[in-house]
């Protein structure tokens, strides 16, 4: 096969599924097409590999949509740096504003950042019911949510800085 009809396969597979969640997505979410769910679910994608906790992730970025909330998301920024990334995210890559910067800008970035799977895409259509609008990675894969500023800057004293 070429490289050219695979990757035309992939993108109609792709297709398809987005479609598929599409057709099953809350009628609650925040997200007004299809590529948005796809775009979104990329974002869960790239922030966490644990499966438990996609949906969780989900219910944090509907929450944010919903209030108006910037995402603020590493991933997004990171995908912004391009290979300016040299594997350290730093106060200054947080503040440089990209199309991709979710902490610069509102709302989702203007492409997916991955190749988001069948989960994620679930996630973004049919988000977890959370009170939380925060999240921090543990460390160990897993991820601790909060439900104020005050829990989540608890939380990344306590797996971030290690305080």
């Amino acid at each position: 096969a070429t490289a050219s009809s695979v990757l035309r396969q992939a993108a109609q597979a792709m297709d398809k599924r987005m479609a598929d969640a599409w057709a099953q997505r809350d009628a609650a979410v925040p997200l007004r097409t299809p590529e948005e769910a796809l775009i979104l679910a990329s974002i869960i994608e790239k922030e966490t590999g644990l499966e438990s906790d996609r949906r969780r992730i989900g219910g944090v970025f509907a929450n944010r949509l919903r209030i108006g909330m910037r995402l603020q998301t590493d991933p997004t920024v990171i995908y912004g740096l391009g290979e300016r990334f040299d594997g350290n995210l730093r106060r200054d890559d947080l503040q440089t504003d990209t199309p991709y910067n979710t902490y610069t800008r509102a709302g989702l970035p203007p492409t997916p950042i991955a190749m988001p799977g069948a989960a994620s895409l679930r996630a973004a259509v049919q988000p977890g019911e959370t009170n939380a609008i925060y999240f921090v990675a543990r460390g160990d894969g897993s991820s601790q949510f909060s439900a104020t500023l005050e829990e989540h800057n608890a939380a990344v004293r306590r797996y971030i800085l290690r305080r």
